[in-house]
C-alpha cells in the first residue's frame, strides 16, 4: 500500500512505503520526538550555530546534529540517508531552514508544515499529530495536559496584568513581539491574557529602545530564550533593563517551541504560574 501526505504548501509526497528515516529542522524534529517518531538527524536555521539550540531541541537526545545555515549542505543531509526531510514554513511557500535544492541533491523530498502567524496553535499541533501518525508514531496525547494549562491561564488572567513579549538585541535595541503574529501569543490573548502591542515597526517585531519597552509598563515580560537572543546577563549594565526587571517579572519564552501539546502545555503553565503570583500581590 502506498504512502502519501500533503504538506501545508499543498505539495503531496508519495512513496511506495512509509518513510522510515526522517531528517528534520530541530524544532520539527523535537515535536516528532514528543509524538513518538525518532529523527535520524536534525539541523538548525540560519539563526543557529554549530551546536543545537537547547531551547528548540526539547527532549531530543542522541540525534545527530547536521549543522545550520551555511554550514548545512546536501552532504550533511545525505549522511543520515533520509527518506524525507521535515521542515516548517512561515509563508506556506518556502521551507524555513533548508532549501529544496539541498534536500533534492540529498535524495530526499521536503515536507513543510505551517507555523506562521496565520495559523492557529491548535491547527499547528493537530498537523504535527497527523504527520507523526502517518510516520508510524504513537502520539502520547498531551491534550489533557494542554487543556489543564489553558484553564490555569484563563483563571490567572482574571487579574488586570499586562504582558510584553520581547527578544533582546543588545544594550541599545530590543525586538518587541507583535502578539497577533505569534500563534502562542495570540492563543494567550484568546485565553484572556492582556498582551501589549508594541507600536510601529516591522511585521513580527517592533525594533525599538529599552526605554520604549520600559514605558509600556508590563507586569510580566516574556523574554526570548533562544540562543540567538542576547542573554539577560549581558544586559545588567542597561539602566532601562534594570528598571524594567525591577518592576516586572521575567519568564522565558521560546518563539520556536517544539510543536507538541506537551511543550506548549509547559509554556502555558509557566505563564499561568507567573500571572497567579503577580495577581496574588495585587
Amino acid at each position: 500500500m502506498g504512502w502519501e501526505f500533503t504538506d501545508d504548501r499543498g505539495i503531496t509526497l508519495r512513496r511506495i512505503g512509509r518513510p522510515e528515516r526522517v531528517a528534520a529542522y530541530v524544532r520539527a524534529g523535537a515535536a516528532l520526538w514528543d509524538l513518538g517518531v525518532r529523527p535520524v538527524g536534525v539541523y538548525g536555521s540560519g539563526h543557529d550555530g554549530d551546536e543545537p539550540d537547547r531551547a528548540k531541541s526539547g527532549a531530543l537526545a542522541d540525534v545527530p546534529y547536521l549543522g545550520a545555515g551555511k554550514g548545512l549542505d546536501d552532504g550533511a543531509i545525505r549522511s543520515v540517508r533520509p527518506d524525507i526531510v521535515v521542515d516548517v514554513t512561515y509563508d506556506r511557500d518556502k521551507p524555513y531552514a533548508v532549501t529544496e535544492a539541498a534536500a533534492k541533491r540529498a535524495g530526499a523530498p521536503v515536507l513543510a508544515l505551517a507555523v506562521g502567524g496565520d495559523t492557529s496553535l491548535s491547527d499547528i499541533l493537530a498537523r504535527f499529530v497527523q504527520l507523526a501518525v502517518a510516520l508510524g508514531g504513537e502520539p502520547a496525547g498531551g491534550e489533557g495536559e494542554l487543556a489543564a494549562a489553558e484553564d490555569a491561564v484563563r483563571s490567572a488572567a482574571s487579574a488586570p496584568l499586562k504582558v510584553l513579549a520581547l527578544s533582546a538585541a543588545g544594550a541599545r535595541q530590543v525586538h518587541l513581539a507583535r502578539p497577533g503574529t505569534w500563534p502562542e501569543l495570540r492563543h494567550l490573548a484568546e485565553l484572556g491574557v492582556e498582551l501589549i502591542e508594541p507600536g510601529n515597526g516591522g511585521a513580527n517585531w517592533a525594533t525599538t529602545t529599552w526605554e520604549h519597552a520600559l514605558g509600556l509598563a508590563p507586569d510580566l515580560v516574556l523574554a526570548d530564550a533562544r540562543a540567538n537572543a542576547v542573554p539577560a546577563g549581558e544586559l545588567d549594565s542597561v539602566p532601562a533593563w534594570e528598571a524594567l526587571t525591577a518592576t516586572a517579572t521575567v519568564e522565558p519564552w521560546n518563539p520556536e517551541l517544539p510543536c507538541s501539546a506537551h511543550a506548549y502545555a509547559a509554556f502555558l503553565r509557566s505563564v499561568a504560574d507567573a500571572l497567579e503570583v503577580l495577581g496574588a500581590k495585587r
